[in-house]
């Protein structure tokens, strides 16, 4: 059973920033790939950020630029810095690790509020 936690949620305003952090039960190098999910108010959760086995991520291109994923093997921790944050990325995040049979398992979301 993997257990993940995020953490690092809260208000910020336009243009600042927070770290996202997603720990896991476990070593991480059993996972093919982790990832991040966000679903805004009144929207379908959607795809933010992957970390494959490797240390390259891959985006959406709404936060491509700004936002940067990277994980901490030592620590079984996937981060998710993000930078000049918009109204617009308000939501809750979740972290999603994907194993080598392709099972997924999800968090329990942290919320993120960019607001004035």
């Amino acid at each position: 059973q993997v257990q993940l936690v995020e953490s690092g949620g809260g208000l910020v305003q336009p243009g600042g920033s927070l770290r996202l952090s997603c720990a896991a039960s476990g070593t991480i190098s059993r996972f093919r790939a982790m990832g991040w999910y966000r679903q805004g108010p009144e929207k379908q959760r959607e795809w933010v950020a992957t970390i494959d086995s490797g240390v390259i991520g891959t985006y959406a291109d709404s936060v491509r630029g700004r936002f940067t994923i990277s994980k901490e093997v030592d620590k079984n921790t996937v981060n998710l810095q993000m930078n000049s944050l918009k109204p617009e990325d308000t939501a809750v995040y979740y972290c999603k690790a994907t194993d080598f049979w392709g099972e997924d398992s999800w968090g329990q979301g942290t919320q993120v509020t960019v607001s004035s």
